[in-house]
This record gives C-alpha cells, structure tokens and sequence, in this order.
C-alpha cells in the first residue's frame, strides 16, 4: 500500500496537539489504534481527476466591517474545479467519465451562475470558504468519489475544501 507520509504526519500531529489541548490521555492500544486509523485514512489514492467550471455571480461579505471592499455589492469570475479520488479502471482506462462530473455539478451551477449568492439558502455569507463547504455538502450525495473542493474568486485568491 502507497501512503503519503508528510500528510500522515500531519495528521498525527493534528490528532495529538488536539489531544494535548482537552487533557486527554491514552493507552498504548489506544495510541496504536489512532495510529492504524490514521494511516488506513491517508492512503494516497491511486488517481485524482478534476473539472473545471466557471460562473458569474454578485455578491456582498456582510460580517465584514462596513468599510471593507467586500462588504459592498461587487461580482466575480468564479473558477469552481471538482476533484475526485479513485482507481483507473482496467477496461475504461479511467476513473470515471468527465461528463459524469458535469451532470452531477450541472443542477448546482444553475443555481450559482447570473446569480445574488447572498439570495442563496446557505450562502447568507457567501465567502469562498463558505461557497466551497455549500458545493461540498449539495455535491457529495451524487459524486461520492468527491476529494476537493476549490474556488478561485481571482486569478490569485481563493480556497481549496477537502470535506467534513
């Protein structure tokens, strides 16, 4: 089994600070078994595919302070790519068809594309972080393989979402 050791090791670390933080402690099966998980969870898949998509929309931050650009009406060119884990299969070749992804985001981006977000239920503070966890949890029910999330509202500003 392939596994990616620096995201182990993050992980762990995460686990372990968390840990340190609520006064917790373990036994030694406990540890082991922490560990175990750990490593089953980080298993470097076998291939990532993503799509990109792009819409226009307006929106305004409101919990920013009134002064802040973002707290003004102002529109992007959002970038929206999908990313999803799996293995190549031995007669298609591949992980799954490209069109699949599109069908499954298709019903989601006519929601999002010429539209107010801040009109959006869930999207009251549209922020890219919370544009990305929205298409995660519209998105995971029909594409399970789903692996990442990433908005680009910029060229050079924007967020990637791995999952609850």
């Amino acid at each position: 089994m392939d596994y990616n050791i620096q995201a182990i090791l993050k992980q762990l670390e995460y686990r372990a600070r968390d840990c340190l933080r609520k006064n917790y402690s373990f036994s030694d099966e406990a540890i082991e078994s922490a560990i175990d998980s750990t490593f089953d969870s980080m298993k470097t898949p076998i291939m990532r595919l993503f799509k990109e998509f792009t819409f226009e929309a307006a929106h305004r931050l409101p919990n920013v302070p009134a002064e802040h650009k973002c707290s003004r009406l102002h529109g992007h060119s959002f970038v929206v790519k999908i990313s999803v884990d799996g293995e190549v299969g031995e007669t298609t070749g591949w992980v799954m068809d490209f069109g699949e992804i599109k069908v499954a985001f298709k019903p989601i981006l006519e929601r999002l594309d010429h539209y107010y977000l801040n009109d959006i239920p869930g999207l009251e503070n549209p922020t890219s972080e919370n544009l990305a966890r929205w298409i995660w949890k519209e998105l995971i029910a029909t594409l399970p393989q789903l692996s990442e999330i990433e908005i680009r509202e910029t060229c050079t500003s924007g967020c990637i979402y791995r999952g609850d």
